[in-house]
């Protein structure tokens, strides 16, 4: 599996602030995400989508940080406290499909995993995973690039994800993305 995970060096890349003119995260993000909310970017990298994320949950909210690189998180940290956001952001490495969302059942509101899923080794137990800590009536946004991803394998987590409890409830149009709105019932 080690060779279908994001080098590092592309991190830097994804963090671009030019990465926001074809994708913003604050506009992709707003209908789901408000205030005090707890929130899991579940392959964060270096943030891109997770110091927006920290500005939209506000001071009462929390951003959880997800990912299976060290070096990822510890720029995300970095990025965090420079932008004043550090107290709302928490990660989690990810080792050998470890569950680190265990702490958090029930307690999440919403999740992103953009991205990320076509890099996770077993796509069952991210679902299980998730699932269990979303809140009742949580959402779970999926979004895989197009292209990269073949259409029918991401047929076939979606439905991984209905065998595990998750409803399909929204197909969100985000540019050359794959994408699903799931919740949790």
């Amino acid at each position: 599996m080690e060779e279908h995970v994001c080098p590092v060096w592309v991190g830097y890349l994804l963090a671009s602030p030019l990465r926001k003119l074809f994708c913003n995260p604050e506009k992709m993000l707003s209908p789901y995400v408000k205030e005090g909310m707890t929130v899991v970017d579940y392959g964060s990298a270096m943030g891109f989508f997770s110091l927006p994320l920290a500005r939209m949950v506000g001071a009462s909210g929390k951003v959880i940080c997800v990912d299976i690189q060290e070096k990822m998180l510890e720029k995300l940290e970095k990025r965090a406290k420079k932008a004043g956001l550090s107290d709302r952001i928490e990660t989690c490495l990810v080792k050998e499909n470890a569950r680190v969302l265990e702490h958090y059942q029930d307690a999440v509101d919403f999740t992103l995993a953009s991205a990320v899923l076509h890099e996770v080794p077993d796509v069952k137990v991210f679902f299980e995973e998730v699932y269990s800590a979303l809140k009742q009536g949580g959402e779970l946004l999926i979004v895989e690039p197009d292209g990269r991803v073949k259409k029918e394998d991401f047929k076939k987590n979606l439905a991984v994800a209905q065998k595990k409890g998750f409803e399909i409830v929204d197909r969100p149009q985000i540019k050359r993305s794959l994408s699903a709105l799931l919740k949790k019932e």
